[in-house]
């Protein structure tokens, strides 16, 4: 069986609709509802993301049908480096065209992208949990380079303040007083019964 061909567009007017049925599409694949999803893609935010200057997007194609995307923006790998860089925001495969080269075409055109920008680097960020994600990535020459944390602001600024913490127990704690409780119940005299 020969390999289909894959074909790779930047996503201008003509192909938003298609991109966007994708989004939907990798948003339901990622836990969202087909409602949510629905509404956050008529709201107007991807397309106004679509026609920002450091955004862009290709999308691919298998046999005509569409087939994943990636979503690039111009950056800078640091605000202490001037040097840009093109990172990789968004990169899905649907799933009936995994395994097809479909990704590395759409790497490869963000490759091409970023050759023609001057930017020396590519950077994607991958979830640690991510399993074949990551060695997708790794074996096309990406290596780690930082591990980014997450954190609301309300959190912080609690941990800041010196904030102490909640009257939460760990589960040894929660056990041992458990254990002193059934050894005073142990030690103390049986009670009496008056009749």
């Amino acid at each position: 069986m020969s390999r289909s061909l894959v074909t790779v567009q930047r996503v201008d007017a003509g192909l938003q609709a298609q991109f966007i049925e994708l989004w939907i599409t990798h948003r339901i694949e990622s836990g969202t509802t087909p409602e949510a999803a629905g509404r956050l893609a008529a709201d107007g935010t991807l397309r106004n993301a679509l026609g920002r200057k450091d955004v862009t997007a290709f999308i691919a194609f298998v046999d005509q049908r569409p087939a994943g995307y990636v979503v690039i923006a111009d950056t800078t790998r640091s605000l202490l480096v001037a040097a840009p860089s093109v990172s990789i925001d968004m990169l899905y495969v649907h799933v009936d065209f995994r395994r097809q080269g479909v990704g590395k075409a759409l790497l490869a055109a963000a490759s091409r992208y970023a050759d023609r920008h001057g930017c020396e680097h590519l950077v994607s960020a991958v979830p640690a949990q991510d399993r074949e994600a990551n060695r997708f990535f790794a074996r096309l020459g990406f290596a780690p380079e930082t591990v980014r944390r997450v954190t609301s602001s309300a959190t912080l600024q609690r941990k800041l303040s010196g904030e102490p913490r909640s009257q939460r127990y760990s589960l040894d704690k929660v056990l041992q007083r458990r254990r002193d409780v059934r050894a005073r119940a142990a030690a103390a005299p049986p009670p009496r019964v008056v009749s």
